[in-house]
């Protein structure tokens, strides 16, 4: 059976699975996705901020500790949810359930919304309502910073299913968009592929001005073995994008 994404977490064994990984020192998110959006992200000072697929609620955590002024997270797996309001107890943060498809914040809530490794779970119809409900949510100038996987990982399942350490990566069916069915932690999970011009499109036809799009380029200085830095220097496995709401 494959899992839309919030079903694929609400796995007891996936979601034990994903939180041991999560804590590994080499762990991909933490070396590759994290500093880069955090960059992109920059200061949060003052900030009124949700967090679209908001996971365990950690993210909120960090971002009020440097100084954000609320922060809403939303996410459709319960088990995220209630161990998310495990880590915003004791502080003006919230997490709520809610899948993203119905997802719709009062007119100019924000002035910042970030998505970290969740809308690759959207079909391309659905992200386009979401993305524009975010821009008529956001404060005039207000900000939309992403991070999705990458679309030379989802364009094709081969590599990802061998066995061991892989000898090369397959890209393949790269401009046939859509659905996949993926093998992952034990399950099968829905994702949708679509290619790094299509994010870019669908932000700009919701209304962003895109400021900027970034590749999770390793950083040597993160890495505790050359091996480990060359193996992440082979493809991309995350792409960010932050839009703007112009006035």
């Amino acid at each position: 059976m494959a899992y839309t994404g919030p079903a694929f977490y609400d796995d007891e064994a996936i979601f034990e699975e994903y939180h041991a990984r999560r804590q590994h020192r080499t762990n991909a998110n933490r070396l590759l996705e994290e500093p880069v959006i955090k960059e992109m992200i920059g200061a949060v000072d003052g900030l009124r901020i949700a967090d679209l697929g908001c996971g365990d609620g950690g993210f909120g955590v960090e971002l009020l500790a440097s100084g954000a002024a609320e922060y809403a997270g939303v996410d459709g797996s319960e088990r995220m949810v209630a161990k998310a309001r495990e880590s915003l107890a004791g502080t003006v943060g919230t997490a709520s359930l809610g899948i993203l498809e119905e997802w719709e914040a009062a007119a100019e809530s924000y002035e910042l919304v970030v998505s970290r490794l969740v809308l690759h779970y959207l079909a391309e119809d659905d992200l386009l309502t979401l993305l524009r409900r975010v821009h008529a949510g956001l404060t005039p100038g207000g900000r939309l910073v992403v991070s999705v996987e990458h679309p030379v990982l989802t364009s094709c399942n081969a590599s990802l299913e061998q066995s061991g350490r892989r000898g090369s990566w397959i890209v393949d069916g790269y401009f046939v968009t859509g659905e996949r069915e993926v093998r992952w932690m034990g399950g099968t999970v829905r994702k949708h592929h679509r290619t790094v011009a299509d994010y870019f499109r669908l932000l700009q036809e919701a209304g962003f001005a895109v400021e900027m799009l970034r590749e999770s380029r390793p950083e040597r200085e993160r890495f505790e073995t050359e091996e480990e830095y060359q193996r992440r220097m082979r493809i991309p496995l995350f792409l960010f994008l932050s839009g703007c709401k112009v006035c």
